[in-house]
């Protein structure tokens, strides 16, 4: 680990991220941080607010990125709603609501809000850089990695590089959280289990399945959400 802070560590590797390969048909990668010069310009700035620091945090990984959410603000499971309410940062002229990024804060207000939270995680997803696909009105939509066989295996040494990439930049590796109970994660324990990247893994149900399944129980995650963050750290 370099001498610079986490969130420069965080910075210069959103600046690197490129993921040139053979994709399906009609699906292209999405990368915020080189199509949009906004999204880097405020994600940077939301790191150096809450990662300027040599503290090591614990990774919570996702899938990859929404067009909503990270694929516009740079911040996973963020929104434009959430990072302007819950960070006190703005994009102009843009306003996005994704449902994930609404459980996610109401899991960081009840852990104790935005300073605590970030102190001690840092999120990312498998996939860093997200898909986007072309639906039968011709119009794009989010497209999972994992919805791909073909997809899946041609990121798989990017997926690889990438965790490690997370690890480095300062994260305890006794535990990851994995969000996402079904392919995200058996896609993960595979990798951990080949690379042993993580002494454990703890499953948590994917925001977006809770918003839109399991809604009246949202509470009721929100409280396992943040029994199981809340586990003690390693010394």
């Amino acid at each position: 680990m370099d001498k610079s802070t986490f969130a420069l560590r965080v910075i210069r590797y959103n600046k690197s991220l490129h993921l040139n390969i053979p994709l399906p048909d009609s699906i292209r990668v999405m990368n915020p941080f080189r199509e949009n010069p906004e999204t880097l310009e405020v994600s940077s700035s939301f790191y150096k607010i809450f990662y300027s620091d040599n503290n090591k945090r614990r990774l919570i990984l996702g899938i990859n990125p929404g067009r909503f959410g990270a694929g516009v603000t740079g911040v996973p499971f963020t929104d434009t709603k959430r990072l302007q309410e819950k960070c006190g940062l703005h994009i102009p002229d843009t306003s996005t609501h994704e449902p994930s990024s609404v459980f996610v804060y109401e899991v960081i207000d009840a852990y104790g809000g935005v300073e605590k939270f970030y102190a001690d995680f840092y999120i990312n997803s498998i996939s860093p850089l997200g898909f986007v696909a072309l639906n039968s009105k011709n119009r794009e939509v989010n497209y999972n990695y994992y919805d791909s066989k073909e997809l899946q295996k041609t990121i798989t040494p990017f997926a690889i590089q990438s965790i490690c990439d997370h690890i480095s930049m300062g994260c305890h590796t006794d535990i990851c959280y994995c969000l996402g109970t079904g392919k995200n994660l058996k896609f993960l324990e595979k990798l951990n289990d080949e690379h042993g990247f993580f002494q454990k893994i703890i499953p948590l149900e994917h925001p977006r399945y809770i918003m839109q399944y399991k809604s009246k129980q949202k509470d009721e995650y929100v409280k396992k959400f943040v029994q199981l963050l809340s586990l003690p750290f390693p010394d």
